[in-house]
Formats: C-alpha cells, structure tokens, sequence
C-alpha cells in the first residue's frame, strides 16, 4: 500500500539561524531527503512488481483476444507525446504542501500553472463533477492533461473521495488503451491530477460531428474493441479487479489515428478482497442512461455493471446518438430500447448513423454488434457476457467486416480505378453529403 509522507513544518530562515535549533533543523531537512529518496525507490519497485503487462505467467487482454500486446503496439501513436522522462511516472510516490513525486518527475503548483496558462480559459479541455480539465504544456515542449478539482468544493467528501478512488485506480494500471497517470499535487485545498495527454477529442465528441473527421464502420469497430480490451484489464488482469463504474461514450479518448483510450477513474472501485464474493454493496454511482438497473436496485456493484454500461456505448457507436434524448418521439427517447427493438424487427438500418456508409459489410456488422450490446443489455447480470468475451466476439465481427469491404473494394476497383469507392458508395447507398447528412430510403 503506497506511504505517504507527513506535511512538512515550513522553517524559516530566521529560525534557521539561531544556533540552538540549527543542528536540529539540517538533521531533520537531511532525514527527510533519505525517507523521501527510500520510498520512491521502495514504491517504483513495488509498481515495476505489480505490472501484469511484464508478467510472464499472466497474460495482458490484448495477448487473450488476439491483438500485439501493449508493449508493443504502436497503433495508437499517443506514447510519442510522453517524453522518455515519464516512463516511470505513473504515480505519486511522496508529497508535502506544495509539492508532489511521480517516479522521477517531480510537479510543483507553480510549474503547472505556467503550463496551464495560470489555468486560462483557451486551455480548457472538458468539464465535469470533480472539476476541470486543462492543457498543459511543460518547459520540455511536452502536453500534459491537467485535472483541477473544484477548490471551493473540495471539503465535499464525495469530491476528495473521487480524488483518491482516482489517484488508487490509475497507480495500478498500465495498458495501451488506458490514460496514464504522471503525477498528482496536493497543496492546501488544490488537488490537481496530471495524465497523459490525448489530443483528438472524445467519442461523444467525434459522434456528435464537433470533430473534424468522421468515423467509418472500420474506426468505429477498432474503438470498440480498444474499450473492450482496456474495461478486460481492468476486470482480470490487475492485483484485484478494478469496476470502472462510469463507461461512457465522454470518457473514451480518441487519438490521432483514431483508436481509443478510457479516462477518468473517479467513481472506480476495487473489487472485494474476498475471492468467494459475488459483488460489493454501495452506493449507486455512474451516469444516467449508463447504469445498470440491477445496480440501481440491489446496490450490488459487479464487473457485470460495467458490461452492460458498455453494451450503450455499441449502440451509441452504431446510431450515433445519446443514451436519452428528450427531444426525439417518444419511441425514439431511449436509443437502447428503439435501437435493439429495430433489430428486433428485422430493420436495423434503420437505427443506423446516417454519417455511416451503406454497404452489405457495414449492414451486417451493424445487425451483429447490436445482438451484442442486446447481450450486454440484460436485465439479469448473469445473463450478460464478460468483457473478454465481447472483446473475443468483437475482434471476429471485424474480422469479417474487414474481409468483406476489402473485397468489394478490389471488385470496385475491377471495373475503374478512378472511382472513388467512398462517394460511390455514398450516391448508392443514399447519403449526402453536405452541411447536413439526409438518408433517402432505397
């Protein structure tokens, strides 16, 4: 369990020149340095020793479903923006009142305020609950994810009880598809997080069309199973199994290349200790329209209640639209329910993104991963499937879809090589494109 160092006294330099306490002082400024030196190394070694991704005898999700592992798959492009001096940085060793350790980089307030902008309103990257999320940029030239707690709230016990559940949380994770913590500071009521940095916006944001790109069936495919691999690391591959709680389609970061990362670990819990429980009792946490109604009821949190908060986010990618929106007709309000209930009737096109290309591969892709996410949906926990088997069943979904569209494509490409299979496909299949998308039916 990670010791954290008492606030220190600060001494003046007044005091320091009186004679009678001077020894006094160098001694206790000279223990304190040993102590502070003693534990980074104890903790680094306790945090190289826990990494399940370096374990031989166990592997990484990645590795189970069939992927290169994280060590060594360079899809995602996001570990270039973290200089080498972070490779040990993924968690505070020892702070005081003004300062915090992560491995071998050392934050203090002020750096972090020069790297926001004294927290500038331009550097503003999202908002929530715990507080406000900014860009940063170090003196080495490299960006950072600045994580600032609501100061004037931060006596709130729910808010410093997110603080640490995220500090706990990101100290024991290391995977490609996770952000990673770099530090934390704690200076009278401040509390801010620094994470890795990931610059191309979430998939709330890519679905809604505020990118400047939008996703194909292929990129949003790779996302699901980036998700599905990450929530599978969580659940079975560190020390004790960690339930994110809060899976959404806002907390999926997208890299440059387009595959995904989930954030913010503010309402995760450790699962019990106990190997022979089946679930731990508290209090309901999570976002509506992503909670389980199991959970809600019995207040019986599984790993199960992250599955089904992510069967919303497959039907998410597949409509591109919220869990609830109001203003839609009624039958339309709960896009779970009008989506699966679509499937259902055999028209599943129907609830299919209209930002999507319409071809017999992304028909069916969409038609196999909304009986999917109807799996995860289950109004009974033991009815749904694990995270490892949505990953497995996933990574065949795009398996086919690649095989298909790719032979298309080469008999597209038979008849003329200059046409563009990307507007041909558009003009067939009845999207336009413009500054807004219209579906004409066939």
């Amino acid at each position: 369990m990670k010791k954290t160092s008492s606030p220190r006294r600060i001494i003046s330099s007044g005091d320091a020149n009186k004679d009678h306490n001077f020894a006094g002082t160098f001694l206790k400024k000279k223990t304190q340095s040993v102590l502070s030196r003693f534990r980074a190394a104890v903790f680094f070694w306790q945090r190289k020793g826990c990494s399940n991704t370096d374990d031989a005898d166990e592997k990484p999700a990645s590795q189970v479903i069939g992927i290169p592992s994280a060590s060594t798959d360079n899809s995602t492009g996001s570990r270039s923006k973290i200089p080498l001096s972070f490779k040990h940085s993924y968690s505070s060793v020892s702070f005081d009142s003004t300062r915090s350790q992560a491995g071998t980089v050392t934050y203090s307030l002020e750096e972090i305020s020069k790297a926001t902008g004294n927290f500038s309103l331009k550097n503003i990257l999202g908002e929530g609950s715990f507080g406000t999320v900014y860009k940063g940029k170090l003196k080495d030239g490299s960006f950072v994810a600045v994580k600032r707690a609501k100061t004037q709230e931060m006596h709130e016990d729910r808010l410093f009880a997110e603080f640490k559940n995220e500090i706990l949380a990101l100290s024991k994770i290391e995977h490609l598809n996770l952000v990673r913590l770099l530090g934390y500071i704690e200076d009278g009521d401040e509390r801010i997080i620094v994470v890795e940095y990931v610059g191309n916006g979430t998939l709330r944001e890519h679905l809604d069309g505020k990118s400047r790109s939008e996703l194909e069936m292929a990129e949003r495919l790779d996302i699901a199973i980036d998700v599905a691999h990450a929530v599978t690391y969580l659940h079975m591959y560190t020390d004790r199994p960690i339930i994110h709680r809060d899976i959404k389609a806002s907390n999926i970061l997208i890299t440059e290349k387009f595959r995904a990362k989930v954030a913010d670990f503010g309402f995760a819990r450790l699962a019990s200790e106990d190997p022979g429980a089946s679930h731990v009792l508290t209090q309901v946490r999570g976002t509506v329209g992503y909670l389980d109604p199991e959970y809600i009821s019995t207040y019986e949190l599984t790993e199960k209640s992250d599955v089904y908060s992510f069967g919303v986010v497959l039907v998410e990618l597949m409509t591109g639209r919220q869990p609830v929106q109001s203003e839609r007709p009624i039958k339309e309000r709960i896009t779970t329910r009008w989506a699966l209930q679509a499937l259902k009737e055999g028209c599943a096109v129907v609830a299919m993104d209209p930002r999507l290309q319409r071809s017999p591969a992304s028909i069916e892709a969409l038609e196999k991963v909304l009986r999917l996410a109807r799996h995860c949906l289950a109004p009974n926990r033991q009815s749904r499937p694990s995270m490892k088997q949505c990953g497995e069943v996933l990574w065949g979904i795009r398996k086919d879809f690649r095989e298909k569209n790719n032979v298309r494509a080469v008999s597209t490409a038979h008849y003329s090589e200059q046409i563009d299979v990307r507007k041909d496909n558009r003009e067939m299949f009845g999207i336009e494109d413009g500054e807004s998308y219209e579906f004409r039916s066939a």
